[in-house]
């Protein structure tokens, strides 16, 4: 039986639209930049036989609001936003699953919310960057991207933007599924893309590298073995954070959900599988060095 509906929350001061399906365990699911909740259908519906899933418009993106106030677009703002739709629908702790953009929102959460989660998946996501350098040139690029959004308009951005080579593996998902994409970005407002690259783009975002070490939320690192800079990424945040796995999807890059989706679908279920009990687990100092020696098996600490 089918409990799909949509909702509408004000959250935060910015109204979010909402797809609900499934029963069970809640798992919140944050699309990627240019995305929206039906850009990550497939994710929920790999899923809504055994879990809740809520997929969530982001600030700026598919249904939800786009105000004008820059505020809005913080990375913190974001993140308060999806606190208080979770407080809305009486959500106390979620797993999340979250991709590129969305999977920085959810490593955020990690941070600032950890009472709030179970478990965190992360696909193609990154803890923003350390170097301050680094940071202000991408700082640049992104309000670059932005002033080109609002110049040549959202079509010729859109078109540009998937061309990248960060998305060229998404080739293999053929003719009809990349117009399908493209036409769903082409549903977002121009005004809500720049604004968004401005608030919550990689250069925006605080680096949260020196903190990970704090996280005790079990996190899935979920990268395509074809996507090379995240595959390093998601290395070096293995080290860094606690209780965390890499889940490396064959024939698949940056969107491994998408190219690869039955090999994501296991090792996610997997995870979540493993997390779903409902009281969290208390970990001491020295249990994340027991857990490094374990990387390999196939149990996972519940």
């Amino acid at each position: 039986m089918s409990h799909a509906h949509s909702q509408r929350v004000r959250a935060h001061g910015v109204t979010l639209q909402l797809e609900i399906d499934g029963e069970g365990p809640p798992v919140l699911i944050l699309h990627g930049f240019t995305g929206s909740s039906h850009s990550m259908e497939s994710v929920a519906a790999g899923l809504s036989d055994s879990y809740r899933t809520i997929r969530l418009d982001l600030v700026g993106h598919g249904s939800s609001d786009a105000p004008i106030d820059p505020g809005a677009y913080t990375i913190s703002s974001c993140v308060e936003q999806i606190v208080s739709a979770l407080d809305l629908l009486e959500l106390r702790r979620v797993h999340v699953v979250g991709y590129s953009m969305g999977g920085r929102a959810a490593l955020t959460l990690a941070v600032s919310h950890p009472e709030r989660l179970r478990s965190v998946v992360l696909i193609g996501a990154s803890a923003g960057i350390e170097n301050p350098a680094e940071r202000a040139s991408r700082r640049r690029e992104d309000e670059g991207l932005a002033r080109s959004i609002e110049r040549e308009g959202l079509e010729a951005f859109v078109d540009g933007w998937m061309a990248r080579p960060l998305f060229a593996t998404q080739r293999r998902l053929g003719p009809d599924r990349l117009a399908a994409a493209r036409a769903q970005r082409l549903e977002n407002r121009v005004h809500g893309l720049a604004l968004s690259l401005r608030g919550m783009g990689t250069g925006a975002q605080p680096d949260l590298n020196a903190r990970l070490q704090h996280v005790q939320t079990p996190i899935c690192l979920v990268v395509g073995e074809e996507d090379a800079k995240f595959c390093n990424i998601a290395a070096s945040l293995e080290r860094r954070l606690p209780r965390s796995r890499v889940e490396r999807i064959p024939d698949a890059g940056h969107a491994a959900h998408l190219e690869n989706p039955d090999a994501f679908r296991r090792a996610v279920r997997r995870f979540l599988a493993e997390n779903s009990d409902e009281a969290p687990r208390r970990a001491t100092m020295t249990e994340p060095r027991r857990e490094r020696a374990t990387k390999g098996r196939s149990s996972w600490p519940a």
